[in-house]
Formats: C-alpha cells, sequence, structure tokens
C-alpha cells in the first residue's frame, strides 16, 4: 500500500513576477487612484456632473480593491501553521471576492441615479469635466501600465487590473459625454456616460464573482479536463481503477489533486506512483498531488479507534 504525497513547494507559482514587485507595482498604482480620486470628488462636486461623481466612486473602489489586494497578498506570502495548513493563500480569492462585490452594489447605485438624472438633467460644467476626464485618462493609463506588469495570473492583482481598466473606459465615456454637451448643449449625455461606466463595473463584478466563485466552490481549474486526467490515470499500464478523483484550486495559479488508484497484484505501487505524477506533471501541470495507490483485490486495512484492535476488513 502506498499512500503519498507529492509538492514542488519551491516552485514559482507567480510566473516570473516576485511577490515583492506585484506589492510594489499595486502600492504605485494605489498612491496614484487616491491622489487623483480627490481632485476628481471635488471637481464632480463643482460641475454637478454625475458622470465625474460615479467614476470618483469607482475609483475610491479601486483604491480600496489595491489596498485589499496588498494587504491579501501580504498574507498570502505568510507561512503554513498550525489550522492553517495553506497559510493565508486563499486570502487573495477573498479579496478578489469582495472586489466583485462592491463593483456590483456601487454600479446599482450609479444606474438608480443616472435614471433620476436622466428625467431631470442639471446643469453640468462641460468645460471642467472634459478637463477632469483627460487628467483620468492619463492617471488611469499610467495606473492600467504599471499593474499590467503586475502578475495577473493572480485572481487578487487581476481584479485591481479590472477595476483600473474599467476606470480608463470610464473616463473615455465622460470625455465623450463632456465633448457632445459642449458641441450641442445635451445635458444628458453626463448620465448616459455614467451608465456606460456602469455597465463596465457589472462585467467586471460579474468576471470576479464567476472566477473567485469557482475556486470557492473547490470547482476543477479552468482549463483542467478532470475527465481527461482521469482517463489519463487509468491509462497508465497496470492501473485497475482510479476514484476519488478531486482536483481543486487552492488559490489563482496553484491546483492541487487528490486520487485513489488502484493497480495489479504484480505492480509495484511505488514505482506505478512516481511515474502517475511525473504524467501529470509533464501533460497537465499539476505539481500538487496525493495519489493513494493500493493493489487491487488485495485486502483493505480498516482504521480502528485505538482502544481496539486493528481488524481486516
Amino acid at each position: 500500500m502506498s499512500g503519498h504525497h507529492h509538492d514542488h513547494t519551491g516552485s514559482d507559482h507567480s510566473h516570473g513576477v516576485s511577490a515583492d514587485a506585484n506589492q510594489r507595482y499595486l502600492a504605485i498604482a494605489l498612491g496614484l487612484i487616491l491622489g487623483f480620486m480627490a481632485v476628481e470628488v471635488a471637481a464632480g462636486l463643482i460641475a454637478h456632473s454625475l458622470a465625474l461623481l460615479s467614476d470618483a466612486a469607482h475609483m475610491l473602489t479601486d483604491a480600496a480593491a489595491i489596498g485589499l489586494s496588498l494587504w491579501a497578498a501580504r498574507l498570502a506570502l505568510r507561512p503554513a501553521r498550525g489550522a492553517m495548513t495553506y497559510g493565508f493563500r486563499r486570502a487573495e480569492i477573498l479579496s478578489a471576492q469582495a472586489n466583485g462585490i462592491t463593483l456590483l452594489l456601487l454600479a446599482i447605485l450609479i444606474v438608480i441615479e443616472a435614471i433620476r438624472r436622466l428625467l431631470a438633467p442639471p446643469d453640468v460644467d462641460a468645460g471642467l469635466i472634459l478637463a477632469i476626464a483627460m487628467v483620468g485618462i492619463v492617471v488611469n493609463v499610467a495606473a492600467t501600465w504599471v499593474l499590467a506588469r503586475a502578475n495577473r495570473q493572480s485572481l487578487n492583482v487581476e481584479g485591481s487590473f479590472q477595476h483600473i481598466l474599467t476606470d480608463l473606459y470610464a473616463f473615455i465615456g465622460t470625455a465623450v459625454a463632456a465633448c457632445v454637451i459642449l458641441a450641442t448643449g445635451f445635458n444628458r449625455a453626463d448620465p448616459i456616460a455614467s451608465l456606460f461606466v456602469a455597465a463596465l463595473m457589472l462585467r467586471a463584478a460579474y468576471f470576479l464573482l464567476k472566477a473567485s466563485g469557482r475556486i470557492f466552490l473547490e470547482a476543477a481549474p479552468e482549463g483542467i479536463d478532470v475527465e481527461a486526467v482521469g482517463q489519463a490515470l487509468a491509462e497508465q499500464p497496470g492501473v485497475v481503477e482510479v476514484h476519488d478523483l478531486h482536483i481543486w484550486e487552492v488559490t489563482s495559479g496553484f491546483p492541487a489533486l487528490s486520487a485513489h488508484v488502484l493497480v495489479g497484484e504484480e505492480r509495484n505501487c511505488h514505482q506505478a506512483r512516481r511515474k502517475m505524477e511525473a504524467m501529470l506533471l509533464e501533460r497537465f501541470a499539476l505539481e500538487h498531488t496525493t495519489l493513494q495507490v493500493d493493489h487491487a483485490g488485495g485486502e483493505l486495512l480498516e482504521i480502528e479507534p485505538a482502544a481496539q484492535t486493528g481488524e481486516l476488513a
């Protein structure tokens, strides 16, 4: 009988971008966003622009998202100890889910206010809106460029990146609305632009909630076909049966697998297990694997409480 755990914990899950670099990029983006958000709130109030204020609200969630991402990234680096056998790696997925929920709630609030303003459009200072939107585009291009260099395979970093990218599109929409108001005096262009922002926020929220939800529900990682993995294990020489196959993701970029495999009585359990582990790593890039390999037809041990003697089932 051979129950074995195989893990390359020393491998770099960050795909070429160190955790320190990730945190540095997130911190730079946070500084850019916070500085500009203060300017935008003031301008939005002066110009009576919902598009600017909805952008500012989105900027606030950006700042919260990046702050949360930074905290989660630091927490995820803590070593596994005590009850936390995986450490705090999944804190990053919690952060991504929180980002998704805040985006969703804010988008709903912006839609409600935009509809109110479509019915009774206020006078807006389109010149000021345009100036702020142009600066916003520059700030968000810089923040997007910084975050694009971080490791976006981390759902945590991707969450912050989605926030910033949505904001960039939002500023372009706001700038277009300001141009329309300046050219035609059509004040409803401002709440229409804010509806466009809300639609982008809903799209980003859906992506983040779906991806983080999959991980919390222990679904197999996207791109890994569980049937194909089971088939590949069953096709290994000497394998009689494969059951209790589980594939899940501890955090983004960290898939794990466990399975119970029965091999023919003539096969060497340890050798069969090593071959299966090598195959899983080579074909499916599964590094963190736990395979229990037993002989088919052999009597399996039944574990009894310590007070009793071990019996054969």
